[in-house]
C-alpha cells in the first residue's frame, strides 16, 4: 500500500497509509499541494509535505482557535481569518448566529479551489453561508488596507511556521497590524507550533505579543497529527485577558445557552487548556 512520509521535525517522521489514488497532486504558485485518504486519518491535505488538515482531528485545532476566544468575548460579530484555506477555522465561526461576518484571508487561490472540492464534508456549509468572504490575497498586504483598521472583533492565525513566505505573517509589522486590525477589546489567536519540537518558536512568539499587546498568553490544544503532543495555541488582546475564572464560567453559559455542536471543545476543555505542564511553563517568557 502507497504511503506518504512527513519530515517536519529533525530526526522524527510520521507515515501515513493512503487508500486510493491522490485526490490532489499538484503544484501552485506558492506550493506543493497533495490531498489524499488515508487508513487511519481520514482525508488529508500535505503543503510542501506538511500536514495542513485531517478530517479526523480538525476539530482540536480549528474549534479551540475559535470558540474559546469568541465565547469569552461575548460580542464577537466580525472574524478574519490569516490563512485558513480549507475553511474549517471558518466554519466554526460561522456556528454563532451573532458573526456577521467572516474574512477568510489566504494568498493562495488554488488551495482554496481544492479544499471546496475535496473537503466538503468540513466547509460546505461555509462556502453557502453569506457572510463568508473569501479574499484570495497576501494576508499581510491586507491588514495594512484602511478598511482593516479597527474593524474585526477576533481575528484568528492560521499560519505556516515561520520560514519562507511565512515569516511575514511574525514579526513587529505584522503584529503591528493585527493590533491595528482590531476592535478595541478584540483578540487574535495564533498556531503557535508543538512545544516538544518547537520550544524556541513559543518563547519569541510570546515576547513579540507581550511587545505589542497589553495582554498576551498561551493556551494549549492537542492534535495527533500534528505530531509532539501539546500544540500550542497563543492570544494577544487590546485590553481584556482570556482564561480568567470570570471569562471562563461566561464561556461555559454560553455555550450550554447557544447549544453548539462539538467534537473537541467543551466548557472543561476551555478551562483546562490555560493549565501548563511545567516544562511548557518554563517556555513562556
Amino acid at each position: 500500500m502507497a504511503s506518504i512520509k512527513e519530515h517536519l521535525h529533525r530526526g522524527y517522521a510520521q507515515t501515513m497509509e493512503i487508500k486510493g489514488a491522490l485526490l490532489a497532486d499538484e503544484k501552485s504558485q506558492y506550493q506543493h499541494i497533495k490531498i489524499f485518504d488515508t487508513v487511519a486519518n481520514g482525508r488529508v491535505m500535505t503543503l510542501d509535505g506538511v500536514v495542513q488538515i485531517t478530517t479526523r482531528d480538525e476539530s482540536a485545532y480549528a474549534e479551540m482557535l475559535t470558540h474559546l476566544p469568541i465565547l469569552e468575548h461575548g460580542k464577537v460579530e466580525r472574524v478574519m481569518i490569516v490563512g485558513g484555506g480549507d475553511l474549517s477555522i471558518a466554519d466554526e465561526a460561522l456556528k454563532h448566529k451573532a458573526v456577521k461576518e467572516v474574512v477568510l484571508v489566504d494568498i493562495d487561490g488554488r488551495v482554496i479551489e481544492l479544499c471546496q472540492k475535496h473537503f466538503g464534508e468540513i466547509n460546505a456549509k461555509a462556502f453557502r453561508d453569506r457572510r463568508m468572504k473569501v479574499v484570495v490575497a497576501d494576508a499581510f498586504e491586507y491588514l495594512a488596507r484602511p478598511e482593516s483598521k479597527g474593524r474585526f472583533d477576533l481575528i484568528i492565525g492560521d499560519r505556516p511556521d515561520p520560514i519562507g513566505p511565512g515569516k511575514a505573517l511574525f514579526g513587529d509589522t505584522f503584529y503591528n497590524r493585527i493590533k491595528r486590525a482590531l476592535k478595541p477589546g478584540g483578540f487574535a489567536t495564533f498556531q503557535t507550533g508543538v512545544p516538544f519540537y518547537q520550544p524556541g518558536e513559543i518563547t519569541e512568539a510570546l515576547e513579540e505579543l507581550k511587545a505589542h499587546f497589553p495582554k498576551s498568553g498561551l493556551y494549549l490544544t492537542v492534535v495527533p497529527t500534528y505530531i509532539g503532543g501539546f500544540m500550542a495555541l497563543s492570544w494577544a488582546g487590546k485590553g481584556a485577558r482570556l482564561g480568567t475564572p470570570a471569562g471562563i464560567k461566561k464561556a461555559a453559559r454560553a455555550y450550554k445557552r447557544l447549544k453548539l455542536k462539538t467534537d473537541y471543545y467543551n466548557p472543561a476543555i476551555h478551562a483546562a487548556a490555560f493549565a501548563l505542564p511545567e516544562w511548557i511553563s518554563r517556555l513562556v517568557p
